[in-house]
């Protein structure tokens, strides 16, 4: 949505930009010619760009992020979107009602952390174990459970692999809950805070 509203902005800018050049070229033109629609035309190109790189520095500087690290944070979100399909995908094999209760509330964590980065950049180097380690191990844990519960005949040993794998998968579950508090933390402490100044004003009117 945001995307689509720079667009937008953007796009206002290089017409308004592009009209009054026209307008201008053609009141100081001596006569019928092309010349004045070409600087009409790369002054929208111009402003188009130039808005956008403003509102890119903009956003970098809101968000106290250099170029290089919100390269980072996006080529992680790129990479972590596509995990995310996959560990949607395979969960959705998982028949079991109560696992796949316990899936769904996984993945409300997991968009929580992708979408709160997504939104907020800088919050990517509270959770980097999220991206580099913790989704990895998650959805590489569940393709293996998903091909082992998908066995026709479950042996002894198959059944215990299942217990051991689904136990694993729990605990990192447990390190993604845990990174999503820890991203959060901030808040949960400044509303506390707000909380705690909202009382005393109470106590004292």
């Amino acid at each position: 949505m945001r995307t689509i509203i720079h667009f937008f902005i953007r796009l206002f800018f290089a017409v308004f930009a592009s009209a009054v050049t026209l307008l201008i070229s053609m009141i100081l033109s001596d006569g019928p010619s092309f010349m004045p629609y070409l600087l009409a035309f790369a002054a929208g190109i111009v402003t188009y760009y130039g808005v956008k790189l403003f509102m890119y520095i903009r956003f970098l500087r809101r968000n106290g992020l250099t170029r290089r690290e919100y390269k980072i944070v996006e080529r992680n979100l790129d990479e972590a979107k596509n995990k995310i399909y996959r560990l949607q995908k395979t969960f959705m094999k998982i028949q079991n009602l109560p696992h796949a209760k316990q899936n769904f509330e996984t993945m409300r964590v997991i968009h929580k952390i992708y979408h709160t980065t997504k939104k907020e950049p800088r919050r990517f180097f509270l959770v980097e174990d999220f991206y580099y380690s913790h989704l990895d191990s998650l959805v590489e844990l569940a393709e293996k459970y998903t091909f082992l519960a998908s066995q026709p005949a479950k042996s002894l040993e198959l059944k215990r692999s299942l217990a051991e794998t689904r136990e694993t998968m729990n605990d990192v579950v447990k390190m993604i809950e845990k990174d999503l508090h820890h991203m959060i933390e901030g808040d949960i402490d400044s509303l506390l805070f707000e909380m705690d100044v909202a009382k005393k004003r109470i106590d004292r009117s």
